[in-house]
């Protein structure tokens, strides 16, 4: 017995025509009047009153489209349950960050995000702090990657939104090493050539700041302006200038020697990282990553 002659059942008893009931099910009229007779053959009694127009069922045809309707409905439960099962189990989580964190700190924490939710899959956006806040706001990520500074502050409700701390970092004035006649020194009366970030960019303006409120700042001479952290220090490793880059980004050209620090730790500046997701309930993939948050 097919399930489909359950549904050609029920067609037949709200039509009580077998053109009419043939047509919804899509089928030739013979076609579907050889499925009810095999209904018949299952059931072992006769479903439809013979010679009666409009069809009419008989108590036994009344009795089986109750259960059919339930049976159908049923099946139809089933299919959605399964279904969600299904996605819950392939559940997307997108991360919105900029190019930068997606690169550093996003790549160490989801690292540790597989590790302890190895089905999630997750999809990383990339994009400026306005454009990934937006995302977050509008519902189309479930999580985003922040700086989290007094001069760059995201500004959030927290009625909507929670926020952790995922990471410190810090943005460190680099060049070539051996570029300045003393490493470590940038009170030089000549101006530095100076790599700098874009104005639009969340770490330009907190370079600019430092430096504005900064009393013993060094003259610096812009040389390039770059809306990429990862431009700035392939351009300070060239000997172009100097950067002040992310030491998540810029610690492994500073072990091998390719780049030093200059300047004391005065011009050096603090910053957080932090992860940022509705307060409401997320999808169970959504909400172990979470997790991964405060274990982290």
């Amino acid at each position: 017995m097919q399930t489909a002659w359950f549904e050609d059942l029920i067609a037949l008893s709200e039509t009580r025509s077998f053109s009419r009931a043939a047509e919804r099910r899509h089928l030739t009229q013979p076609a579907f009047g050889r499925r009810i007779r095999a209904l018949e053959q299952w059931a072992g009694t006769p479903l439809v009153l013979s010679n009666r127009a409009p069809v009419a069922l008989t108590p036994a045809g009344d009795r089986l489209v109750q259960y059919a309707v339930e049976a159908v409905q049923a099946m139809a439960l089933a299919r959605d349950d399964l279904k969600g099962l299904h996605a819950s189990a392939r559940e997307t989580v997108t991360l919105v960050a900029g190019r930068t964190l997606a690169r550093t700190i996003a790549a160490d924490w989801l690292a540790r995000v597989k590790r302890k939710t190895a089905a999630a899959e997750i999809r990383v956006r990339t994009g400026s702090m306005a454009e990934t806040l937006k995302w977050l706001e509008q519902g189309e990520a479930e999580f985003m990657l922040a700086y989290h500074h007094p001069a760059i502050a995201v500004r959030l409700s927290s009625a909507h939104f929670l926020q952790r701390t995922l990471a410190h970092d810090k943005l460190v004035p680099l060049a070539r090493a051996g570029l300045l006649p003393s490493t470590g020194d940038m009170g030089s009366a000549k101006p530095l050539p100076y790599l700098a970030y874009s104005e639009k960019l969340a770490l330009g303006r907190l370079v600019r700041d430092h430096l504005i409120n900064h009393a013993q700042a060094p003259r610096l001479a812009q040389r390039i302006e770059s809306d990429s952290a990862d431009a700035l220090l392939e351009y300070a490793i060239k000997g172009l200038g100097v950067a002040w880059l992310p030491w998540s980004l810029a610690v492994g050209a500073c072990k091998d020697g390719r780049l030093a620090p200059v300047g004391g730790k005065s011009l050096q500046i603090g910053f957080e990282v932090r992860v940022v997701r509705p307060k409401r309930r997320l999808g169970p993939v959504a909400e172990s990553v979470w997790s991964a948050v405060d274990s982290a």
